[in-house]
């Protein structure tokens, strides 16, 4: 049996004055053994990919294999198996369900709702993407949640949708769950800033703070007579770890947000690299044990949480793993594995006790079939056209990357392509401007020239052709930095081009323009840094003001020997997760033709090459 409560604390009110009439006795007395099996992120990630394991074949030397990881299917599959051999269950999603994969694109939702409801979620909590499309998208993707028979409670305590709004009777504070005659509180927290800032959320929805939210859903349902409660937040694990201090009554924090990998230190061993101890151990505001875990991303890994509650409500242990699903079919390279191989890796993989060699769920396939199949068509679906050619090239001049065009002469010999370098990396640096400006603010983009791998021909741009151009696993991160650092960055770039790291680290950025001069030493190669202003206007950018930057994870990250944005702190950078294949592809549609960028507005304004 399960209780969903009213938006807002109605349901308390009336159990506070009576609160044998809850069942509040019903909590004390007795321990409770309690498995949570749960996911976040998966944003619309809804198909297998793929990943590179460190395994030891049959012989015992090293190596680099390909397996499968992931896909909904998998993951029903997992909990379905997970579940069977535990009396009490909670199924549980943090979060981002949606955007960041066509399926979303072609289905605005419906598709990840069907999936999810392949599980039958206990709770779901509201994390910041879900508002991408305003609250009008966030009603239309719960409609679609409820369409099935599961009716999955959608909560968060911290966000207030305007009165009477369609939103305001579609989710809750917390939900109250029974499992062997307990009663579990679950509450839903939805990160405040970066939901206000970098997504769409409706002018009149408004968010409060997250820990005064919480507590007051704790005390509603502490008053319910409820001493087990479940924190279902959207707001990292760096917050999660920061926030149980300052709450009182908390027993479980099940994250998401911070796309966090968790687990055991063996799991480095085979080349993934854990943020922290699955569950992290925390201690509430009254030093009472708390337990925290997340699970990943894009549906790649189910966590498996165990609680034990003694007959007061306390945690007495958290044990738990990480699964992280993959499949059973091996490549070193393109060559399969001999059976031999193959035996020896999921010997490793079963012995590691964190990987789970799943069989995808054939009702969840076939759930997701009619989707895939639409979102097979999109990819012919024509999104917008391209005016002129638009012309690949790395880096301008006539010395390096001069023949990389699949297009020719009309590309390789194109003086202003000489000049200024490639058209299609200038448009994709501008669409990340204009993406990273619609969700949470930018000043700057930049893109590496080796993350755009195509020419784009005069005429009709369908999506898989747009996919094709960026086929990377890559979102937009937005950096907190100074014009000196600005400039430091675009150094890093012309200086890994320089020293052989390879011709994709050139730069291409939206909103600034910069002259290179390839004969000056680092630090002194590019100059006349110029940021277009709020009225369109070039001016100098100041070395000490502060900007926003729109890039790649990849850059982001310190790739291509970006060292710069690696020196950025935490609190200065985030990745808004709006995948970079996605962000063009909006940009196509907003804009449907697309034409060669002004010389005024690229950012290479001049190029000197060596002799």
């Amino acid at each position: 049996m399960q209780i969903t409560t009213p938006l807002r604390t109605l349901a308390a009110s009336l159990c506070a004055l009576s609160l044998a009439a809850c069942g509040g006795s019903s909590n004390h007395g007795e321990p409770l053994d309690l498995s949570i099996l749960h996911i976040n992120d998966h944003h619309s990630h809804l198909d297998a990919e793929t990943t590179a394991l460190t395994l030891k074949d049959a012989t015992g030397a090293s190596r680099s294999v390909t397996v499968d990881l992931g896909g909904f299917a998998r993951v029903t599959a997992a909990i379905e198996q997970l579940a069977a051999s535990k009396p009490n269950v909670l199924k549980l999603h943090a979060g981002d369900a949606i955007t960041g994969d066509l399926y979303f694109t072609q289905s605005e939702g419906q598709a990840d709702a069907v999936l999810m409801n392949t599980v039958c979620f206990d709770a779901f909590t509201l994390g910041n993407h879900e508002f991408d499309s305003a609250d009008n998208g966030l009603v239309k993707f719960i409609d679609y949640l409820r369409a099935g028979s599961c009716q999955t409670p959608v909560l968060s305590a911290n966000v207030r949708p305007a009165a009477g709004s369609p939103l305001a009777s579609r989710i809750a504070d917390y939900t109250i769950i029974q499992r062997s005659g307990q009663q579990i509180g679950v509450i839903g927290l939805t990160v405040k800033g970066k939901t206000q800032f970098a997504s769409r959320p409706d002018a009149t929805t408004t968010f409060l703070d997250e820990a005064t939210a919480a507590q007051a859903a704790i005390d509603a349902l502490r008053a319910r007579g409820v001493n087990k409660i479940v924190l279902m937040s959207h707001l990292g694990y760096d917050a999660d770890k920061a926030i149980a201090p300052r709450l009182s009554g908390v027993d479980v924090i099940v994250g998401g947000d911070s796309h966090t990998l968790l687990g055991p230190d063996s799991m480095k061993g085979f080349g993934l690299t854990p943020s922290g101890a699955y569950p992290t151990a925390a201690t509430d505001k009254d030093g009472r044990p708390v337990c925290i875990a997340q699970a990943w991303q894009y549906a790649y890994a189910v966590g498996a949480l165990d609680v034990k509650f003694d007959a007061d409500g306390v945690v007495t242990s958290c044990t738990g793993k990480p699964q992280v699903l993959v499949g059973d079919t091996y490549k070193v390279g393109s060559t399969a594995a001999s059976a031999a191989d193959a035996a020896a890796y999921r010997s490793q993989l079963d012995a590691s006790g964190v990987f789970r060699t799943t069989t995808p769920s054939a009702a969840a396939t076939a759930a997701l079939a009619p989707f895939k199949a639409a979102k097979d068509a999109l990819g012919t679906q024509v999104a917008g056209s391209a005016a002129d050619n638009l012309c690949l090239r790395r880096v301008p001049g006539t010395k390096r990357d001069t023949s990389r065009s699949s297009l020719g002469d009309v590309c390789n010999k194109d003086a202003t392509v000489i000049a200024q370098g490639g058209d299609i990396q200038q448009l994709v640096a501008d669409a990340f401007l204009e993406q990273g400006q619609r969700f949470g603010g930018a000043d700057i983009s930049l893109q590496n020239a080796g993350g755009v791998r195509i020419d784009l021909p005069a005429g009709n741009l369908t999506v898989g052709r747009i996919y094709t151009l960026l086929p990377f696993k890559n979102t937009l991160y937005r950096l907190v930095l100074t014009g000196a650092q600005v400039k430091s960055a675009l150094e890093d770039g012309v200086d890994s081009v320089m020293n052989g790291t390879g011709t994709g680290a050139y730069p291409y950025t939206g909103g600034l323009r910069f002259r290179v001069d390839m004969n000056q030493t680092k630090g002194n190669r590019v100059s006349n840094l110029e940021i277009r202003n709020s009225s369109g206007a070039w001016v100098a950018l100041d070395m000490a003001a502060s900007y926003k930057l729109i890039t790649n994870n990849f850059t982001a990250e310190g790739g291509d020997k970006y060292d710069t944005f690696k020196t950025i702190p935490a609190a200065q950078r985030e990745d808004t997760f709006l995948d970079y294949a996605d962000s063009f592809l909006q940009y196509v549609r907003s804009k449907g033709a697309l034409t060669k960028p002004a010389a005024a507005a690229r950012s290479t304004q001049s190029y000197i090459e060596t002799p």
